[in-house]
């Protein structure tokens, strides 16, 4: 499942970098296109003549080619990339890559990946036992890097123990799976979807209203059909339009959007709302046009049903619910009280960025589930974001 995909192998500093030749030559076997990055130390241990031979690639380990001056351009690395994997990962580069620094080319390549992450961490094993390296792994993990666990056995210092770097094959086996084709537990489920915003009337010609497009909900409607599944999606006003294969009703208001849901909702097997619902309407909107006569208008505003609150709370124990949080400050920690107070099974957060939210093409999502797990995922178009959603969803809800 791996040929064609764009793989860069980052190699750090320790004995068992002498085994990423056979990990390369697996890759390539496979098909695989395969860029390797060394930190300075790495080349202590293997060669980059060897790497760049087996590679078919120039192994790269400074910004600049020191022949000809020309830059190893981290940014489109980054993005050249479908997976990044760096074997052997000690200790030193755990830390950094925790706390965001980048001293080094492989660094500052992991950095602007927007692809899925592997490390494969590889030293003495009190050195693994570290209360600090423990820690580094966990936030690594909850940020949604791939660890591949380090293993029992014979280490370079003659001690015996964990800490020995995962065998080439097992590196392999982690990517290639990632990439087959997962049995799907959403064919044939009935999903309600929401997306766009809501306008509310102030007037026949005003409203009020927000950003939202509705593009990240029509993302994950087709990304659902791709995976055999019946998809509903009430949508509020947008220029966006799903797959045909998709049952859509366009709704204008809050109220509109609630009764669609209550309808859909009987028969389905789960709601995804993404939809960004205006909470106020105007109480009393105006049958004619508002003249601008006065130099001050004040506006009434009354509080609209919460959609997911209310479907939320009288779900089946056979359905599920999943909503979404944008938030701008303490995201975190409104997307949890969110989850709790709303019933609900999954929450996926946005914080607002020129990355994310409204307008975006991209988005970056972190996802909070009532067992407490958390998935982080990288910046990446909303069509990707959907696919890594519906995945993690896949694994966590049946």
């Amino acid at each position: 499942m791996l040929n064609s995909k764009n793989i860069i192998i980052g190699v750090t500093g320790g004995i068992a970098a002498y085994k990423i030749p056979l990990l390369v030559r697996l890759l390539k076997k496979a098909g695989a296109q395969v860029q390797v990055i060394c930190t300075p130390a790495a080349l202590q241990f293997v060669t980059a003549e060897t790497l760049t031979v087996l590679s078919e690639n120039p192994c790269i380990t400074e910004f600049f080619q020191p022949e000809t001056g020309a830059w190893n351009h981290h940014v489109n690395l980054g993005l050249w990339a479908d997976a990044l994997i760096i074997a052997p990962c000690g200790s030193n580069t755990i830390a950094k890559m925790t706390t965001g620094q980048c001293d080094n080319l492989l660094l500052t390549t992991y950095l602007s990946a927007r692809c899925p992450v592997w490390i494969a961490p590889a030293m003495d094993l009190d050195m693994y036992q570290q209360a600090a390296v423990k820690d580094n792994l966990n936030t690594l993990q909850n940020r949604g890097v791939h660890i591949i666990p380090a293993e029992t056995g014979e280490l370079a210092s003659g001690l015996l123990g964990e800490g020995r770097m995962a065998e080439p094959e097992k590196l392999f086996a982690a990517l290639d799976d990632y990439f087959a084709p997962k049995p799907s537990h959403w064919n044939n489920k009935h999903i309600l979807i929401t997306a766009g915003p809501t306008f509310e009337a102030i007037d026949p010609v005003r409203f009020i209203g927000n950003h939202s497009t509705g593009q990240m909900g029509i993302s994950i409607a087709n990304a659902l059909i791709d995976l055999g599944a019946k998809v509903t999606l009430v949508l509020g006003p947008s220029s966006l339009k799903p797959r045909k294969e998709v049952k859509l009703i366009s709704v204008i208001s809050a109220k509109s959007m609630l009764e669609a849901c209550e309808i859909e909702f009987e028969h389905a097997d789960g709601l995804i709302m993404s939809a960004a619902v205006a909470d106020y309407r105007p109480d009393t909107p105006s049958p004619e046009k508002i003249k601008k006569s006065e130099p001050e208008l004040t506006l009434k505003l009354v509080k609209n049903p919460d959609i997911l609150h209310t479907l939320s709370h009288k779900k089946k124990s056979t359905q599920f619910t999943v909503g979404f949080a944008l938030e701008t400050e303490h995201p975190e920690k409104y997307a949890v009280e969110k989850l709790k107070r709303k019933n609900l099974d999954a929450v996926i957060l946005n914080v607002v960025s020129e990355n994310s939210g409204f307008k975006s093409n991209t988005n970056k999502i972190t996802i909070f589930d009532k067992k407490n797990r958390i998935f982080e995922s990288s910046v990446q178009s909303k069509d990707q974001i959907a696919v890594i959603l519906l995945n993690t969803l896949n694994d966590w809800l049946f």
